[in-house]
Formats: C-alpha cells, sequence, structure tokens
C-alpha cells in the first residue's frame, strides 16, 4: 500500500475516535429524585408543601431519552389532554406561558404529584426515569431542550418540526385559568 493510504488510514482512524456517542442507560433509576424531594413552584397544590429546591433533570441533554419521552407521552394519553403540545383541556405545552414552572423540578413534580383542575398524579404509576424522560420530552416542546440534543426520529406523522429544533421560548409565569 502507499504511503498516502497509510496516511489516508490514520487521518480516518482518528477522526472516527475522536466522535463521541451519547451514552444510552436502557435500564436505570433516575437520581435521587423522588415527589417529596423536588419542589413546588406555587403556592396552589394538592398536597403537603414542599421546599424549593433545584434539581436539573438527567435527560435534558440525552436525545435518545427525550425520543422517549415522546414516546411516553402518547402512550400515557397526554395527547388526550394537552394535544401535541398545543392545549386543550390541559395548557397548551409548546408557548411560554407556564403555570406552575418550567424548570425540571416543577415539571416532575406537575407530572408526579398532579394539579387542581384536572391534572392527575402519576404517583406510583410510572417510574422516576420515566418521568424524567416525560419530563425532558415536554420541556423540548417549548425550545428548552439543548441542541445538542438534536433527536434522530422521524417526525414525518407530525405537522411540526421536531422539538430539538424549535426556537427555544423563555417561559414566563402564567395564572391559572379561571373556572366557570
Amino acid at each position: 500500500m502507499r504511503p498516502a493510504g497509510f496516511f489516508a488510514i490514520g487521518i480516518a482512524l482518528a477522526a472516527m475516535s475522536a466522535c463521541k456517542r451519547e451514552t444510552r442507560r436502557f435500564r436505570e433509576m433516575a437520581p435521587a429524585a423522588t415527589a417529596t424531594s423536588v419542589a413546588q413552584a406555587v403556592n396552589l397544590q394538592p398536597g403537603p408543601t414542599y421546599t424549593v429546591t433545584q434539581t436539573h433533570g438527567p435527560y435534558q441533554y440525552n436525545a435518545y431519552a427525550i425520543s422517549e419521552g415522546k414516546i411516553l407521552y402518547n402512550q400515557f394519553n397526554c395527547v388526550g389532554c394537552h394535544s401535541n403540545g398545543g392545549g386543550g383541556m390541559g395548557p397548551p405545552l409548546m408557548d411560554d406561558k407556564w403555570i406552575y414552572g418550567s424548570d425540571p423540578a416543577s415539571v416532575f413534580a406537575s407530572i408526579v404529584e398532579g394539579r387542581p383542575n384536572g391534572m392527575p398524579s402519576w404517583r406510583g404509576r410510572i417510574p422516576n426515569y420515566q418521568v424524567w424522560r416525560l419530563v425532558a420530552y415536554v420541556r423540548s416542546m417549548s425550545g428548552q431542550a439543548s441542541k445538542d440534543a438534536s433527536s434522530g426520529r422521524d417526525d414525518h406523522m407530525f405537522t411540526r418540526e421536531s422539538e430539538q429544533r424549535l426556537q427555544e421560548l423563555k417561559p414566563k409565569q402564567a395564572s391559572t385559568p379561571q373556572l366557570r
């Protein structure tokens, strides 16, 4: 083989070793975050008050987990109330108005503890690692996912671009809708 061939093979091997593939942990328990250690964003809640803590979702930079969250979102029938993020019976998840907070801890608490006026509690029905995947996907719906966690999934069934490619909306506190 010619020296140029060895050089080309050496360059290709160096380039391949420099690529870092994301780690996919298929069976794991999420960090020690449970509903009792996760913050409640507002005083309006269906149970006891918890202290405010900062928790970062373990899957916010993981495209595989965000894609799994999307599957779980459909399987747990979140689309029944929130539609495909545009809202319905439940509030929209694609805009910049978040009633109970947009940080991962608040979204986790909303799923696990439920919220007044319709959001059921999923405590004991969904394992924590799946709740964190749902949190990562729900936050991605308003562009809060890392652009590095771009999903390789084919989203041709949906009418809009993948959540990881959306422009980030800076969430702001919104008021609770009034009952009629």
